[in-house]
């Protein structure tokens, strides 16, 4: 008897599953390499690793360059010159995130650490006087230019500090006081549905990216409710940082809801800012 079946085909020829995998992963690549349709997949066929991503299903082919190749081959100085540089501001940004300790993890959002990164590696550019594959930050930060590039840099881009604040700050970068202008929080913030209070405070660190030595001092956290009124808020760390390095200036603002006089975080942290404020 004649089998005509699409499954009996596909059990008596295994060769033509081979042709039509072979024709799938042309296809795929054909189509693009980012999944956009209801089947999502996960795992690996043949050449083909599919997998999800912050930004949705993806496809990616095995194989590449060996590491021995890579690490050894002159053909490949500038790939470890790039590599070598790229691990450097990494590790900047992680530093730099853990210098902030708590602050850093009450106000950010989920691509900080390829943000940092970002920034870092422009700082990088700036120095001016160490071999490609040694550039570092540390060096950067010595131009001018790194205070236009990491001043009013925000930790959690969903809620910067220009859309949330309408107010004039000013920093005296001797005592890492921050003073903001008189402004009404009712009229002057953009706060989150559901928000009745806010709370101020501010962070004077200092960070050392060539040793890696760093010591970060905050003022007392001050509340205020979102009501109709002026306030003038001075915000004083309780001391100065003894450490060497270049000294940073943050401020962070966090939205809370007041039921039965307890305050509750909104949103897990989603609407508070923390900002950059200066370079000293």
């Amino acid at each position: 008897m004649q089998e005509n079946s699409f499954s009996a085909v596909f059990t008596r020829a295994p060769l033509r599953r081979s042709y039509l995998c072979v024709i799938i992963n042309h296809l795929i690549f054909l189509i693009m390499a980012k999944l956009k349709s209801l089947i999502k997949l996960e795992g690996t066929m043949e050449d083909l690793t599919f997998y999800k991503g912050t930004d949705g299903y993806f496809v990616r082919t095995k194989g590449g360059v060996s590491k021995n190749r890579i690490m050894n081959d002159p053909a490949f100085a500038r790939t470890r010159e790039n590599g070598s540089e790229f691990g450097s501001i990494a590790s900047s940004g992680k530093l730099l995130r853990t210098a902030l300790g708590p602050m850093v993890f009450r106000a950010k959002d989920s691509k900080l650490t390829s943000r940092l990164v970002k920034v870092m590696g422009q700082i990088k550019n700036l120095d001016s006087v160490s071999a490609r594959g040694a550039r570092n930050v540390a060096e950067g930060l010595n131009s001018s230019s790194s205070t236009s590039i990491l001043e009013g840099f925000d930790f959690n881009a969903r809620a910067t500090f220009g859309s949330v604040l309408n107010s004039i700050v000013s920093v005296d970068t001797t005592t890492g006081a921050v003073s903001i202008a008189a402004y009404n929080p009712l009229e002057q913030m953009r706060s989150p549905e559901g928000a009745t209070h806010f709370s101020l405070q501010v962070g004077f660190l200092r960070i050392d990216f060539a040793t890696g030595a760093y010591e970060l001092t905050q003022s007392p956290e001050e509340v205020y409710p979102l009501a109709n009124g002026m306030i003038s808020p001075v915000l004083t760390p309780a001391s100065v940082p003894t450490a060497t390095g270049t000294g940073m200036h943050f401020i962070l603002i966090e939205f809370f809801q007041e039921v039965n006089g307890s305050q509750y975080m909104l949103n897990n942290g989603a609407f508070n800012v923390l900002n950059l404020l200066k370079l000293s």
